[in-house]
């Protein structure tokens, strides 16, 4: 039986040592002592002593007094059934039924840095979500009350604000655009509530997206992180903040070498939000998208597999009224090239509200450009919708009754319903589900079953087949799918 794959987020809870304590291993690192010849990410950590291995001990000795312990409390309600497991005791039964609290305390602990001398600090959303009150702790032992600043839960932001009389220790944020694969990263934290920990590691990757919201866009390090380094630091060589770590990948809630930290460019742009307003405002522009696959660029006839394509346009929405169409693959949005469909959702959020941007389409295999007043996005949207489905078929179709278009909202020269999809099989990998409506094949209204098989029949060679299908929820998307209607 294969294991979860599992992203975890690093906020611990509890800590408790059995016994007599814990052994950690040791592995052997390759010795680096030459400077970096492009000057990026520089310096390279000076060697010890004994000249065999990397020391980053000055390193840490100058950033760590600005990393600093959350500790959160918040307080849940509790409702327990009584000892029988009713909630009530049955008649007849005169023992006393134990109070049970009707709320309990609970307690987090994740990890923060200071950025500003009047006590602004950084760190993630989920560590201080429901926090009834925040206390942060120095690396010298001084404690203060933190109150909220600015939050941001699609990016897993919060800023939070101490009073200091004293002087307060600071970090620079750095510019995590010039980080390259392979460059040595240092991570500090509090894991599992141990204070100022020190790790490192190297950049293992970056843009990686793990599902963690419309804006992913993490950077992937191989520096041990554990829960409790929620919202610490990730910082290059020069001691500069490059990223804030959030979240691994594990099976077992331990670190297993895969970790992800936001970048920190990101963080600079919402961060003046954050500081004045307390939210983020984001552009918005109310298109559904979905990767560009394989089967689509050649269903669309386009030489390449990148840009955005458009399953679907909101009613009203910025798109639609600047002329943006289902089926349009947008390629670049205000100057910026869209290389994929997760590139464009940060580009709309980046956008002010109210600018006039041109975006360029590929329609019918013919590049154009549109501009687009962007919209403001709300709680209820997303820049745009992302649809992630994989290619290639095995359905079972009927004709839809009048009474069902009439409840779909559908036209009598619209759809064919999916009843079933065979697992494992072309249109199960392409994400058609059953319950699913068939508008179009090939690009052609089809309103029968009668008029899906003409339309597949039609389709010769190895070019999948194009289906554009509505979702129960009223979003469409299309779906390429390799031959056989069944």
């Amino acid at each position: 039986m294969k294991s979860k794959k599992t992203i975890v987020a690093t906020t611990a809870v509890a800590f408790a040592l059995a016994g007599g304590g814990f052994a950690v291993g040791r592995e052997t690192q390759k010795a680096i002592t030459t400077a970096n010849p492009n000057g990026n990410n520089a310096p390279v950590p000076n060697p010890s002593q004994n000249g065999s291995f990397p020391s980053f001990a000055d390193l840490a000795a100058r950033v760590s007094p600005a990393v600093v312990n959350v500790k959160v409390t918040s307080v849940e309600k509790a409702a327990f059934p009584d000892q029988f497991g009713q909630d009530f005791p049955s008649p007849g039964f005169q023992l006393p039924i134990p109070q049970q609290p009707k709320e309990f305390k609970r307690q987090g602990t994740g990890s923060g840095f200071i950025i500003s001398k009047d006590g602004l600090i950084l760190t993630n959303y989920h560590v201080i979500d429901n926090a009834q009150t925040i206390t942060v702790t120095l690396s010298d032992k001084r404690q203060y009350k933190a109150k909220i600043v600015g939050r941001d839960p699609k990016t897993d932001l919060a800023v939070l604000k101490i009073e200091a009389k004293e002087s307060l220790p600071t970090i620079a944020l750095g510019d995590s655009s010039v980080l390259r694969v392979g460059d040595w990263v240092m991570a500090i934290g509090n894991p599992f509530g141990l204070t100022n920990t020190v790790t490192t590691g190297i950049v293992s990757a970056k843009g990686r997206t793990i599902g963690a919201g419309p804006y992913d866009n993490f950077i992937q390090t191989d520096a041990p992180i554990n829960p409790g380094n929620s919202g610490g630091p990730l910082f290059n060589m020069a001691g500069e903040v490059v990223g804030i770590n959030a979240a691994i990948f594990s099976q077992s809630g331990g670190n297993v070498g895969i970790g992800f930290a936001i970048p920190v460019n990101l963080v600079k742009n919402l961060l003046p939000q954050l500081e004045t307003k307390g939210t983020v405002t984001r552009g918005w522009l109310g298109v559904s998208i979905q990767p560009v696959t394989a089967e689509l660029a050649r269903s669309f006839n386009l030489e390449q597999t990148e840009g955005a394509l458009v399953g679907d346009v909101t009613a009203d929405g910025p798109a639609q009224k600047a002329g943006i169409k289902r089926g349009d693959v947008i390629v670049s949005f205000d100057g910026n090239k869209v290389n994929d469909a997760t590139a464009l959702p940060m580009l709309v959020a980046s956008a002010p509200v109210g600018k006039t941007v041109p975006v360029q389409v590929i329609r019918d295999g013919k590049m154009t450009t549109v501009n687009v007043e962007t919209g403001k996005m709300n709680d209820q949207t997303a820049a745009v919708q992302t649809e992630n489905n994989q290619s290639e078929w095995g359905l079972s179709l009927r004709n839809i009754r009048p009474e069902e278009r009439r409840q779909m909202g559908l036209n009598a020269n619209s759809g064919v319903v999916v009843t079933a999809v065979v697992p494992a099989s072309p249109a199960a990998d392409s994400g058609i589900q059953p319950g699913d409506v068939i508008l179009q094949v090939n690009q052609v209204p089809v309103n029968s079953v009668e008029a899906v098989k003409q339309q597949a029949a039609k389709n010769t060679g190895d070019k999948p087949l194009l289906m554009l299908v509505r979702r129960a929820d009223g979003s469409t998307m299309f779906a390429a799918l390799s031959h056989n209607v069944g």
